[in-house]
């Protein structure tokens, strides 16, 4: 699912319209429907998504990374490992085995 997507579902899952979604994190009605149809041109602000997220319900960082953004709290963590982190990830893009027993180890931890 899309970033949009998932937004619009879980307003309507909700029973909030547009217009009362979007008064309540503070944008424009139009900004919200631009995101729900994943037609904006950048994607939203991390205390947006945050917002967003607090009043559907919904997981924080998964919907910032859905949205595009990288959360704030593992910039350092990358700025710290920026030379090997493209090595990973085209490992994990070359060989989905591998990047199946990464992610399985991530969501022991959790």
């Amino acid at each position: 699912m899309t970033f949009g997507k998932v937004i619009r579902q879980s307003r309507k899952d909700k029973g909030f319209s547009q217009r009362e979604l979007a008064h309540r994190i503070d944008v424009d009605f139009t900004y919200l429907s631009k995101l729900e149809n994943d037609r904006s041109e950048y994607p939203p602000k991390e205390e947006v998504i945050r917002s967003l997220a607090a009043h559907l319900d919904l997981d924080e960082e998964e919907l910032i990374v859905l949205a595009g953004r990288m959360p704030q709290a593992y910039e350092e963590f990358l700025k710290q490992n920026y030379k090997t982190m493209p090595a990973l990830l085209r490992r994990m893009r070359e060989n989905p085995e591998f990047a199946q027993k990464v992610f399985e180890a991530a969501s022991q931890g959790e």
